[in-house]
C-alpha cells in the first residue's frame, strides 16, 4: 500500500526529479496544486524555515503528510547571493533566462577560479501539521559558475552550473546522474535512510 504525500510545490521540474528519487519508496507524491493548495509567501529567514512554513501550510490544507524542500544558489563571490532569493533574483518569481542574465551579469569578467558556487537543499517531511520532530535532511552540490549557459535539460540556474567533477553544466548531465549527485538528490538520499521509519508509521 502506497502512502500518499503532498508535495508543497508547483514546480513542475521539482516534482518530476523528487517523484523520480522516490519511486521505489512506496510513497505517491501528489503536487499541491492537484489538491487546492495555494503557494504561501516565503517569509522565513533561513532555507530550512521557509521549507517548514510550505511544509506545514499544504499539510494543514490537506490533512496529508507533506514533503517540501527549499533551495537555493550560493555564490561566494557575491558574499552567498542570489541564496533565499534564488527564484527572485532578477525581481519576477521564476523566471529563470532572468535570474541568469543577471548573475552573469554580476560576475562578468570574474576568473574562474573566483566562480566558485554551491547549490544547498533542505528538505523536510512532516507527519501532520504540528508535527513537533520533522524530519530534516540538508544537501550541498559544489561547482563553479560558467561565462555562458550550456546545455538544455534541467531548470533554473541548472545551464549556468558547472559540475566540476564531470566537466558538464547541470543543464548537460544524464537526469539519472543529476538525480543521484545534486543538492536535492544529496538531501533526499539523507532523509531516505530514515524514510522507511517514518512511512511505516503513517500506514
Amino acid at each position: 500500500m502506497s502512502t500518499r504525500l503532498v508535495l508543497a510545490s508547483g514546480n513542475a521540474g521539482k516534482l518530476a526529479e523528487l517523484q523520480a528519487l522516490l519511486a521505489d519508496t512506496g510513497a505517491e507524491l501528489l503536487p499541491q496544486s492537484a489538491l487546492g493548495v495555494e503557494d504561501i509567501e516565503e517569509t522565513g529567514l533561513t532555507f530550512i524555515e521557509n521549507a517548514l512554513l510550505k511544509a506545514r501550510n499544504a499539510a494543514r490544507v490537506t490533512g496529508l503528510p507533506a514533503l517540501a524542500d527549499d533551495s537555493g544558489l550560493c555564490v561566494d563571490a557575491l558574499g552567498g547571493a542570489p541564496g533565499l532569493y534564488s527564484a527572485r533574483y532578477a525581481g519576477g518569481h521564476g523566471d529563470s533566462l532572468a535570474n541568469i542574465g543577471k548573475l552573469l551579469g554580476e560576475l562578468e569578467g570574474l576568473n574562474p577560479q573566483w566562480r566558485t558556487a554551491h547549490f544547498y537543499a533542505v528538505i523536510v517531511l512532516l507527519r501532520h501539521a504540528d508535527d513537533p520532530q520533522p524530519l530534516v535532511a540538508e544537501g550541498i552540490w559544489p561547482g563553479l559558475i560558467l561565462d555562458a549557459p550550456r546545455g538544455s535539460g534541467g531548470f533554473g540556474y541548472d545551464p549556468v552550473f558547472l559540475d566540476t567533477e564531470h566537466g558538464l553544466s547541470a543543464a548537460e548531465l544524464d537526469p539519472a546522474v543529476k538525480n543521484r549527485i545534486s543538492h536535492r538528490g544529496r538531501a533526499l538520499a539523507h532523509l531516505r535512510a530514515r524514510l522507511p521509519t517514518a512511512l511505516a508509521a503513517l500506514r
